[in-house]
């Protein structure tokens, strides 16, 4: 299946565009899971199965599982097989690199862990890129701008009169060839999202994380990112789900979070205004 129907028929199964991001903090999680076997392995099952039916997608970022050395490798094969298979899952890695290690990359995300989405890095060019984007039935979602409070230390310089994440922008259209490019967007700078969904058109998805804990405001996020159809956006949540609550009702917590959220977005998809 391409990655399109995948994520299209997840949309309308869930009727949501939230993405749970599982980036378990192995410290964070609540002490009655820890005293379990395999605790993270139990606490993303526990996440999984009370959010199953309100999100469409799961992001997985990579640092929170590598950071376990060997054992990383087996919670994350192990949290993979545990989500549903007709849920669309992303690897946030953030991967790029010169052309034969890109390869490896590539191949690592989407045949090793068979992922359905990678976000990549696009500072080494088309070169970095086209490893990933090869995988034609898979999309890669490419860092345009970023949520964090510095982005702009970068993606704010002029190129000629062009903000750089503008021209990166621009490129991932150029790059789309295959019409499996997306876009990394952070709900933290609406303005900006907006500006980028208006050169992406209206087929091109975007990754947006920065609601919740970061700050993001979410009637702005689906107002700007979503296309004519309220679609092609995947609003990220991650800690404001995955630690809801520090006790025994963690998973409960989690899924009336998660529940919220995808309500709210859902309210504003049905009202957004593309002036």
């Amino acid at each position: 299946m391409m990655w399109d129907e995948k994520l299209s028929a997840s949309v309308h199964q869930t009727n949501s565009l939230l993405c749970v991001g599982l980036d378990t903090d192995a410290g964070k999680i609540p002490a009655c899971v820890k005293e379990k076997k395999t605790p993270v392995i139990e606490f993303n099952r526990a996440i999984i199965e009370a959010t199953r039916d309100v999100a469409c997608a799961y992001k997985l970022n990579l640092a929170f599982y590598e950071v376990m050395g060997a054992w990383g490798s087996v919670v994350l094969e192990r949290t993979l097989a545990m989500i549903p298979k007709d849920r669309f899952v992303i690897l946030d890695g953030k991967r790029n690199d010169i052309g034969n290690t890109a390869q490896q990359y590539a191949k690592v995300l989407f045949e090793t862990y068979q992922a359905d989405a990678a976000t990549v890095n696009a500072y080494l060019g088309k070169d970095g890129l086209t490893p990933f984007l090869e995988y034609k039935e898979k999309c890669s979602f490419i860092l345009c701008r970023t949520s964090n409070p510095s982005a702009g230390d970068l993606q704010d310089l002029q190129v000629g009169s062009t903000p750089l994440y503008q021209v990166v922008a621009k490129k991932i259209t150029e790059w789309n060839v295959y019409r499996n490019c997306g876009a990394v967007v952070g709900a933290t700078y609406p303005e900006e999202l907006r500006i980028v969904r208006g050169i992406l058109g209206e087929h091109i998805p975007i990754l947006i994380p920065g609601v919740g804990k970061q700050g993001g405001d979410v009637e702005k996020t689906i107002r700007y990112g979503t296309n004519s159809k309220g679609e092609m956006a995947l609003v990220n949540s991650s800690r404001e789900i995955l630690f809801a609550s520090p006790g025994e009702d963690f998973a409960e917590a989690a899924r009336e979070k998660a529940a919220a959220l995808r309500d709210q977005i859902n309210a504003y998809r049905s009202g957004a205004s593309k002036d």
